[in-house]
Formats: C-alpha cells, structure tokens, sequence
C-alpha cells in the first residue's frame, strides 16, 4: 500500500556497489525493494521483509523475472521512484581470447536485464513524476584502456540505454544517469593488483553519490557521472 514514501528498487544488492547503495538509500528514508540471486544472502544486514522491505528472488538471465520483481513491488508498496540496475558480470571475452559465446551471458545479464527492468518499471515511474533510474555502468562504458573487449562493449550498451531512458523519460519527469566507476574495491576487483584495495574507489562512496543524484530536482539531472580513483588525462 502507498503511504507516500519513496521506494526504490536496486538489482543485485547482495554485496559490493548494490548492498551499499540500498543501504545509503534506506538511510536516506526509502523503503527498499532488492532484487538479489540469494535471498537469504542479505537477509543478515537488511532483515526479514517488512512494511519497508521487500527481499524478491531475482534472476537477471530470466526475461520473465524483470515484470513479475516489477508487479511484486507494486503489489507490496504501490508505487516505484528509483530504480538501480547495479546487477551485473565481468566476463573475460577478448578479441585475441575468451569464449565468444559468453558473450551471449554477458549481454543478457549486463544489457538485456537492464532494458527489461526498465520497460517494466516504465509506467510506475512516469506516475512518480520524479522517477529516476541510475544504471551501474563502467569507464569501460567511456574509453577503453584493458584487453575484455566484450566486457567494454556491454557497458558501452549500458550508457547508450541510459541516454535512451533520458529521451523517453524526460517529458514524464524520469531522469536517469550512468554511473561510470572505475576500480572499485569490492569482489569483483579481488584479483586486481594494480592498483590495491585500498587504492580503489569504497563502494559506500558510490553509494552516497547515487543518493544525490537520485534526491536532485528534475531541473538538475547529471547523465553520466564518471568516478575514478587515479589520474586518466582522457576523462
């Protein structure tokens, strides 16, 4: 039921960039709506649901999952104002190497996922006024500097369907925005050397980013928002 309080949606809040985005923003007074592989794997620092929690088993490679994650939030809360696609793989697939056939996997969960969440939660957010849709994109979305050609290319994609919610979005008060980190110390970074953990960006910094940009006013939208930790004279 609707009780006037905002509810956002966030895939893959589990760990790393997605756990700590939904906890920024139920700080920031949103009731949370977490789209994650394990239920029971976030259960330990969100809780059990309750009248501002709903834990859904979701499955970013299942084409189904994006409308019925969609229609249960609905059902819980009434309505949906912020919705981050955070889910996402790093599969190695280079020109020279890798399997070319992950990239079917790749782009499914990475590209595919995204598109379907959005379609699905389209109408919610155009009611909202205010909607807002941040997508966990790369630098690897903006330049490419490593050798996962399929990888650049997915999150080249991501920022490209951003800038798409933006077109489609912008008369109904959707504003979306590709967050662009580079390496962020979290587990997906856990065979990176260079640089080390504690040289990376700390996803709770991410974190209280998207909680800005999601609280700006439909007359400041940021569209790409690039986020480092070291120096690259190309950004």
């Amino acid at each position: 039921m609707d009780d006037g309080r905002k509810v956002a949606m966030i895939s893959g809040a589990s760990r790393g960039i997605g756990a700590e985005i939904a906890a920024a923003l139920a700080e920031a007074g949103y009731a949370l709506s977490l789209g994650v592989r394990r239920p029971e794997a976030v259960r330990d620092r969100f809780g059990a649901d309750g009248p501002d929690l709903l834990i859904y088993p979701y499955e970013a490679t299942d084409p189904a999952a994006a409308p019925a994650w969609v229609a249960a939030t609905l059902a819980r809360f009434g309505r949906i104002d912020v919705l981050v696609n955070n889910a996402g793989i790093a599969t190695y697939v280079g020109l020279e190497d890798g399997d070319p056939d992950e990239l079917d996997r790749l782009f499914a969960v990475d590209v595919k996922a995204p598109f379907l969440l959005i379609r699905a939660a389209l109408p919610a957010l155009k009611a909202s006024g205010a909607g807002r849709v941040v997508n966990v994109a790369s630098l690897s979305g903006k330049r490419v500097m490593g050798l996962n050609a399929g990888y650049q290319m997915a999150k080249h994609a991501v920022v490209a369907l951003t800038h798409a919610v933006r077109r489609l979005g912008w008369e109904h008060g959707i504003r979306a925005t590709a967050l662009c980190p580079g390496y962020v110390a979290t587990d997906l970074t856990a065979a990176v050397s260079d640089p080390p953990p504690e040289a990376m960006t700390d996803p709770k910094d991410l974190a209280r980013l998207v909680v800005t940009v999601v609280g700006l006013p439909n007359t400041a939208a940021v569209a790409e928002l690039l986020v480092n930790c070291r120096y690259e004279h190309m950004l």
